[in-house]
């Protein structure tokens, strides 16, 4: 391998922060995970700089925050642009393959534009949001692919190799994907090359009862709700459906984990790798009356992100590392240089000392479903104005919303993270409250880092 760590990076679609038996939040066993993270560090302040899939993956990838991207929402069809991240942005894997590196990528990819922007009755067969990425530069060097655009199938998942024939499967996405994570290692294992492989899964993003069967024996419902979660919710029957569902996926993750890991340490990938466990957004199941995403709140906001890595050793980070902090962190584990197009901050040293480098970090969420961004198109106006923006520090969250229509009145809100950690009582704020001015300041420097036209 040259003398070259392997990156091994495995993250799931909506699966959030508190969903993880070590972190002592929601009532859910991960063993598997758990015996991870008490071999790795496990950072306990990382976050999702724009919670929603595309943007997220794109600033994962390339080291810079979703906005200088042209990430503004998902991958989609239905808008008057073709959102995807472009070919000439430099990702890790363009980076790592520089280095000799062999790299895979298997799973979701959500980064490409949807091929019905293009046909409406694509060859490869992808529809809605969906798309076959085929070989060359949209896959940034990724030179395994077993791969699809967006697809919410978990039961009968499809893939794409080097062609436009979609390949079916009659299996839970994960443990197909883990499947053939392992038979990717296995085929490359005696390589004289250093691996970078990514595994993406799907669950627990929605539809939540497309699962695994098995899956649902391995969570019991035991009453334990986040003091969030409405009364009136803790018996209603669709409710308590779901969130069996969510946490039986999570659960079901932690098997199709621990196997993974089961075979790096069986065939020497374990101590010869950085090895990290993430996601891209949390869901609300049920807090404050929500599901999803896209929200300010914690249950949104805040991602798993356990790293090992022999010469770090063991412990807990309380470093704030955003969704652009991780390409250059991990690349400085690596040992290899930053290149100077990642704007993202490494935290490499904070892993080690436990005390990161932000003094706050900077949230977005812009209106993106076509039928919302339409009115404000029809009267002249930018979505990407809107939506709401916030700073979070160690004690606090600052939000200005400025609405997802056109006239919505804008709102100041301000939480006690340590009084209120499960923000269930907000302050509201005048334009001109002195806190508001100052929390104003702070996000009006983020709007011209991020080339960001909110109106405040």
């Amino acid at each position: 391998m040259e003398g070259k760590k392997n990156l091994i990076y495995v993250f799931a679609d909506q699966w959030r922060y508190h969903a993880m038996g070590c972190a002592g939040e929601d009532h859910v066993s991960t063993p598997a995970m758990d015996e991870f993270a008490a071999d790795s560090v496990f950072c306990d302040a990382a976050l999702s700089s724009y919670p929603l899939c595309s943007p997220h993956r794109a600033a994962l990838l390339t080291g810079k925050d979703p906005l200088s991207l042209g990430m503004w929402t998902n991958c989609k069809i239905g808008l008057n642009e073709c959102v995807m991240l472009q070919p000439q942005e430099r990702a890790i894997s363009d980076v790592l393959y520089d280095e000799g590196y062999l790299t895979a990528y298997i799973g979701k990819w959500h980064l490409d534009g949807s091929e019905r922007n293009f046909s409406a009755h694509p060859e490869s067969g992808a529809d809605n949001w969906d798309a076959f990425t085929p070989p060359g530069e949209r896959r940034h060097h990724f030179q395994y692919w077993h791969s699809y655009g967006a697809m919410d199938n978990h039961t009968r998942p499809h893939y794409w190799e080097d062609n436009a024939e979609m390949l079916i499967y009659d299996e839970w996405s994960p443990k197909h994907e883990t499947d053939m994570m392992i038979r990717y290692l296995e085929s490359v294992k005696h390589e004289d090359k250093p691996i970078f492989a990514v595994l993406s899964w799907n669950p627990p993003h929605p539809p939540y009862d497309l699962i695994d069967p098995e899956c649902l024996e391995l969570w019991r419902e035991d009453g334990s709700f986040r003091p969030n979660v409405p009364e009136e919710w803790r018996t209603d029957s669709d409710y308590l459906k779901k969130r069996k569902e969510y946490f039986s996926a999570v659960c079901g993750l932690d098997r199709e984990f621990g196997r993974l890991i089961s075979y790096l340490k069986e065939n020497g990938f374990y101590d010869d790798s950085v090895i990290v466990l993430s996601a891209d957004h949390g869901d609300m199941m049920g807090s404050h009356g929500l599901y999803g995403k896209n929200t300010w709140y914690e249950e949104s906001v805040r991602i798993p992100l356990v790293i090992h890595d022999r010469e770090i050793g063991t412990g807990r980070s309380h470093a704030r590392i955003v969704s652009e902090d991780q390409a250059p962190t991990l690349l400085e584990l690596l040992g290899i240089s930053i290149p100077d197009t990642m704007t993202g901050l490494s935290h490499a040293s904070s892993l080690m000392s436990g005390e990161g480098k932000r003094e706050y970090s900077y949230h977005m969420m812009i209106p993106g479903m076509p039928e919302i961004v339409m009115p404000y198109r029809d009267k002249g106006m930018d979505n990407r104005a809107f939506g709401w923006r916030a700073i979070r520090t160690d004690d606090s969250k600052y939000i200005i919303d400025n609405g997802t229509e056109p006239g919505a009145e804008t709102r100041r809100m301000l939480y006690d993270l340590n009084e209120d950690p499960y923000e269930m009582n907000p302050r509201y704020l005048k334009a001109g409250d002195p806190e508001a001015l100052r929390f104003d300041d702070m996000i009006r420097n983020e709007k011209k880092t991020h080339n960001d036209i909110f109106l405040i």
